[in-house]
């Protein structure tokens, strides 16, 4: 279980300052991803046009290029603009499975300054039901440090 103080600060040092928005996912990526053996996959997918997600910074094996707002997880999160925590990626209808060994996964969107949706933060774990309201409240917190300026 990451240490969400101590993460958070660590991200704070590190991105202060900065406003260019891979900069700050590549940086959050690697400081997330490195904090908890929970965490399989760690990486953003960034809005790049109407209802689209391409992918964008990130930490573990390959993920999907492509996500429209209308598929998947990372779908969901951007077109709803909420947090989706999946317990089971299996029992979510229309689940995009990008790594066979994904069991559950937390997706927050990222928002910059007047609620821009930048895009979205996907973690992916191989083991079931790994996140909870916890974790989504403090990584909507560390996203809202790093970004909200934008």
């Amino acid at each position: 279980m990451s240490d969400y103080d101590d993460l958070s600060a660590r991200i704070r040092g590190l991105c202060a300052g900065e406003t260019d928005e891979v900069a700050l996912m590549a940086t959050v990526a690697c400081e997330l991803h490195h904090s908890d053996d929970r965490f399989d996959w760690t990486g953003f997918y960034r809005v790049v046009g109407p209802e689209l997600l391409k992918i964008g910074p990130y930490q573990g094996g390959h993920g999907c290029l492509v996500i429209p707002f209308s598929r998947g997880v990372c779908g969901a999160a951007a077109r709803t603009r909420t947090v989706q925590i999946v317990p089971d990626v299996e029992a979510f209808p229309g689940h995009i499975a990008c790594s066979s060994s994904t069991r559950s996964e937390i997706v927050l969107p990222v928002l910059g300054a007047g609620g821009r949706l930048i895009g979205v933060l996907d973690i992916d774990s191989d083991r079931p039901d790994a996140f909870g309201q916890a974790d989504a409240d403090a990584l909507t917190a560390i996203l809202a440090d790093a970004f909200g300026h934008l």
